[in-house]
């Protein structure tokens, strides 16, 4: 009974922030006419979130190991609630900029402390895999459900209500998370701040770099300048992560092939799923002419086969193992996204939209739990922080990576059908990378664990 409070605690938290991250796409043009924003500025009402999350997950991992997992779990929670209430009742430019970075404060925290929990509470074998798939669901279901439930409020009631609801979810996890979660004891170590330092400013750097580049071209001075930055900062930071005696990001985590595999491949499919998000939704807001309602209603079928398949993932772990899995699922969902680059504005819904949802719902429940498993897959103990920032990290910074490459990608179109059909196309490109890392480095560890294991007495 006690393990599965903790694990719904977690899930909801974690549900939270992930319905954020993407429920706010089906809102955007309603923010943009209430606040009279600019183009550029509309832009940064999603990146300010990113670019922070993207900052400050390894570190927020570290902190859970050196302070303990429960309490920064707490603070992570109150952060995030706190913002999402200044978030829905912001009524200019910067007020809603500064309340999504803030927002994104607090996501750093909670994201991989979630994950760890889970780790720190389920012993390795069938509840940890149970419990992982269902993580992994989340990030999937949450992501999609956030277009759903935020076409319904803002063409319901206002795109402010989406965040509204977080306040009170955020004070009752709070209250559950004292009385319930865990209290494991902190990692003994030093704070590494030479590694904090540079991974936050690094990754900041870069992820405001490739925002930029987005936005204002890959040549710019502006997009240049801080991803140069942020590749040397992170350097920096590689060098100092080799040398410290309690490094924030354990290099060892990277020789296992399966796990940097599995970061691989989470970025990349991150990365075209958030787009495809971004995408689709213009499409049929912009070329369709839909409202936000039925925008968001358009995502329903992917949402509902999503979560009816994640169902059977933790038994067809079982058969199968992580690696298929995440390998079959990346496969239908290129699939989708190679039918989804021939769109033109001729084709309805249901021949062009339909069909692409359908197999995207699929793949995403078949591979975002084995995905998760996979890369904390044999982490110590002592490592579970680092490896679930790892993780949210690879995650983030591909949904980054994928809106702002694939935006640069469909910028020489034309029309709005042009430009999502040539960021579709730039999409099966980064899944069929995602694909070949699954292949070459996940399915080989995966199997050799797998025969470890059936090797024991």
């Amino acid at each position: 009974m006690h393990r599965t409070v903790v694990l719904a605690i977690v899930l909801v938290s974690y549900f939270m922030i992930v319905l954020d991250n993407s429920i706010i796409f089906t809102g955007l043009p309603e923010i943009q006419r209430g606040m009279d924003l600019s183009p550029t500025a509309l832009s940064w009402v999603q990146n300010a979130y990113t670019l922070v999350v993207g900052g400050l997950l390894l570190l927020g991992a570290r902190a859970g190991d050196l302070l303990g997992r429960q309490r920064v779990f707490v603070v992570g929670l109150a952060l995030f609630g706190l913002a999402s209430l200044l978030v829905g009742t912001a009524q200019n430019e910067a007020w809603i900029i500064a309340a999504r970075a803030f927002q994104g404060i607090g996501a750093a925290v909670v994201a991989p402390s979630s994950l760890s929990l889970i780790t720190s509470t389920f012993p390795a074998g069938p509840e940890r895999t149970r419990a992982v798939s269902l993580y992994g669901t989340t990030a999937g279901v949450g992501a999609s459900l956030g277009m759903v439930v935020g076409g319904a409020l803002a063409g319901l009631v206002s795109w402010r209500a989406g965040f509204f609801i977080n306040v009170p979810i955020a004070v009752v996890m709070i209250v559950l998370a004292v009385r319930y979660l865990p209290q494991v004891a902190p990692t003994r170590g030093r704070f590494d701040l030479l590694g904090a330092i540079t991974s936050t400013l690094g990754m900041g750097a870069l992820v405001y770099g490739i925002v930029n580049g987005g936005d204002r071209g890959w040549g710019a001075t502006a997009t240049l300048v801080p991803i140069v930055v942020g590749v040397v900062v992170l350097a920096v930071f590689v060098l100092d992560e080799w040398r410290a005696v309690h490094p924030i990001m354990p290099l060892r985590l990277f020789a296992d092939a399966g796990r940097s595999g599995a970061a691989i491949a989470r970025l990349l499919f991150a990365g075209t799923g958030i787009a495809f998000f971004f995408f689709t939704t213009q499409f049929l807001q912009g070329v369709y002419g839909w409202t936000a309602l039925q925008a968001g209603v358009a995502f329903l079928p992917m949402t509902l086969l999503q979560f009816a398949v994640s169902l059977f993932v933790p038994r067809l772990t079982r058969r199968f193992g992580n690696a298929v899995l995440v390998a079959v699922g990346i496969a239908v969902v290129l699939v989708a996204v190679l039918w989804l680059s021939r769109i033109t504005p001729d084709v309805g819904y249901l021949a062009g939209f339909a069909g692409p949802l359908v197999l995207f719902g699929i793949g995403q429940g078949l591979c975002f739990g084995p995905l998760t498993a996979a890369g904390i897959a044999g982490a110590p103990a002592e490592d579970a922080g680092a490896a679930s920032g790892l993780v949210n990290t690879a995650h983030q910074l591909g949904s980054t990576l994928g809106v702002a490459v694939l935006t640069a990608v469909g910028a020489g179109a034309a029309s709005l059908s042009g430009r999502v059909s040539d960021a579709y196309t730039g999409g099966s490109v980064m899944l069929a990378i995602a694909l070949v890392a699954t292949l070459v480095l996940v399915l080989p560890s995966d199997l050799r664990a797998r025969r470890r294991a059936g090797s024991r007495p």
